[in-house]
């Protein structure tokens, strides 16, 4: 597969859940009496934890392509944006966050968010401060860096430093849209790095039955595992949350 579609865009599988999610809002009511109002656990968490475990469980989806060559990733990383405030015009801050199974949900919330509050207030990232670098050369030595990081990934020849570094390369990229009132959209991969998984979380809504629902979009590379493979894992993802004692 990796040489007959060199490019992760053209390789792209579409898929699409709607997850009931009246069982875990009721169960982050009652597990927020004791978080203060600035430690919230979040259904957005909840979801960045079922689907860590999700891709822990089942190694076969946290693979990715590179070199013409298919390779298992070593851990779970979960990157995802935030707005640096909610507001027109405010950056998106990128976090990437690497998945502890033997963490519980309460310890894995307090570190998506002490890193969340620092980034807010003003701490950059070693990829913030890369970025930042790159951005005051000029065009054509810009379009040369880009090229070299991308020679040098092709062959196996990137620092670990700035892998680990790099919101590009982890397991999956998170958009949660709900967080701004919008419905869930597909979303492109990126040639640079390894994501082979993009997830973008709509809002909530009432259905015409009464229940409230989600709908998450993904999109992936279908190099990386066979389609029904990677249903099996995404509707795992779905089963966690209308059961959300299973996520914990």
């Amino acid at each position: 597969m990796p040489y007959l579609s060199s490019q992760r865009n053209s390789s792209l599988v579409y898929y699409t859940t709607e997850i009931e999610v009246d069982p875990a809002l009721e169960y982050l009511e009652a597990l927020n009496r004791d978080r203060g109002p600035e430690r919230q656990v979040t259904f957005f968490h909840l979801f960045l934890r079922s689907l860590g475990q999700g891709l822990h469980e089942r190694e076969a989806v946290n693979r990715f392509v590179a070199g013409r060559k298919l390779w298992q990733r070593s851990g779970v990383w979960l990157t995802y944006s935030a707005k640096q405030v909610i507001e027109d015009g405010s950056p998106v801050l990128t976090l990437k966050h690497r998945f502890d199974p033997e963490e519980g949900l309460n310890e894995m919330v307090d570190r998506l968010l002490d890193e969340l509050h620092a980034r807010r207030g003003g701490q950059e990232s070693l990829a913030d401060k890369e970025v930042n670098l790159a951005m005051r050369l000029p065009g054509f030595l810009l379009r040369g860096l880009v090229a070299s990081l991308r020679a040098a990934d092709f062959i196996g020849l990137l620092p670990r430093s700035t892998i680990e570094a790099d919101p590009l390369f982890s397991s999956v990229f998170v958009a949660n849209l709900g967080s701004v009132g919008l419905d869930a959209g597909y979303h492109h991969l990126w040639e640079y790095g390894t994501c082979s998984i993009f997830a973008v979380v709509g809002r909530i809504r009432r259905r015409s039955d009464g229940k409230r629902s989600v709908e998450v979009k993904y999109t992936y590379d279908e190099r990386i595992a066979d389609g029904l493979y990677a249903a099996i894992t995404l509707l795992d993802v779905k089963k966690r949350l209308e059961n959300p004692a299973s996520a914990v």
